[in-house]
């Protein structure tokens, strides 16, 4: 398969970037992107040329660093999937590629397609612990019944790998998707009941000091999150928010 791949290319934060045309050949419908990436930086390093700085790290679709910006599409064209499982068999010899990095006002370009998402860091930070003695006391699992579906949206929720996906697919650059998954994870569980009020304003308040955009509804956020985070969660975080303020 011969492709042509059209990449950012940008030395840091503060200096001005350029699309970047390059050809590559070889490549094989099994292989995956992010290999695909791989075989064009050994032939840039081969020809003493500078390669392509991109992030990953697990390649198993669990850490969520191999955030990609494919043809417009947050992590390619398929579906449930982080760029690392995307395979090039999704694409057809002579097809032109384009890759950007993540696009928004709080995930600033480190190098080429790599952007600094420690805003989702401060957001989580910004929620706090939860004060329940969890480890080291414990008791029979038993002893606090919590339903079946608030334990599987929990778990769902929970499964929110912060990969940025939901920021990129916004025409907002709107983090609800992400920070609501955060909040639902400890708002659905007894042991997330004693900072709930603290937490979810915290968590907004924080979101909204990272200079991410508001939610208008659309939805592609859910359509490109690899782990198919519900909507739901945004709403559940909007009762949360306001009952949060009417206790305060």
């Amino acid at each position: 398969m011969k492709l042509t791949l059209k990449i950012w290319r940008q030395k840091d934060a503060n200096t001005k970037g350029k699309m970047v045309d390059y050809t590559i050949g070889g490549i094989d419908g099994d292989m995956s992107f992010l290999e695909m990436m791989d075989v064009l930086n050994e032939d840039l390093i081969t020809k003493g040329e500078e390669p392509v700085e991109f992030d990953h790290d697990c390649r198993e679709g669990i850490c969520g660093s191999c955030s990609l910006q494919i043809n417009g599409e947050p992590h390619g064209p398929d579906r449930l999937i982080t760029t690392c499982q995307l395979h090039m068999r999704k694409f057809n010899d002579g097809d032109t590629i384009v890759i950007e990095p993540f696009r928004a006002k709080a995930f600033p370009v480190i190098k080429d397609l790599i952007v600094d998402r420690s805003a989702f860091d401060r957001i989580q930070q910004a929620g706090g612990y939860v004060s329940v003695n969890t480890s080291g006391n414990t008791i029979d699992a038993n002893a606090i019944p919590i339903e079946k579906a608030d334990a599987d949206d929990a778990f769902y929720a929970a499964a929110c790998i912060g990969c940025g996906a939901c920021v990129a697919a916004c025409k907002n650059a709107s983090a609800m998707l992400f920070t609501s998954a955060k909040v639902s994870q400890y708002a659905l569980l007894p042991q997330g009941q004693v900072e709930a009020t603290d937490r979810v304003q915290n968590m907004v308040r924080q979101m909204d000091l990272e200079g991410f955009g508001n939610c208008t509804n659309t939805g592609a956020c859910e359509v490109e999150c690899p782990k198919g985070i519900s909507l739901e969660n945004i709403a559940r975080m909007n009762r949360e928010y306001l009952a949060a303020n009417i206790k305060g």
